[in-house]
């Protein structure tokens, strides 16, 4: 039973460390890109809150601080409640 209990946290852990560069890797991509995007933001930190959950969801940012929406569909097309454009 201690084998098998030690088993299973030894591969969990393995695991685990595996994955997290993977995971930091995307968020580093996404903090770069919507640096830029935000950069000419009036309210910068909601910029780069919508900024981030966008990127992470659609895994692009278009280019430049303000339009250019046609380079990533995905991130163009996400709306919130209220009909609005969701993405900076």
């Amino acid at each position: 039973m201690k084998l098998g209990l030690s088993t299973f946290l030894l591969v969990s852990l393995v695991l685990t460390s595996s994955l997290l560069p993977t995971a930091m890797a995307g968020s580093s991509f996404c903090d770069s890109k919507c640096g830029v995007r935000c950069s000419k933001a009036g309210v910068k930190d909601r910029c780069l809150k919508y900024c981030g959950i966008c990127c992470e969801e659609c895994k692009c940012v278009p280019s430049g601080t303000y339009g250019n929406k046609h380079e990533c569909p995905c991130y163009g097309s996400k709306k919130n409640s209220k009909g609005k454009p969701k993405c900076p």
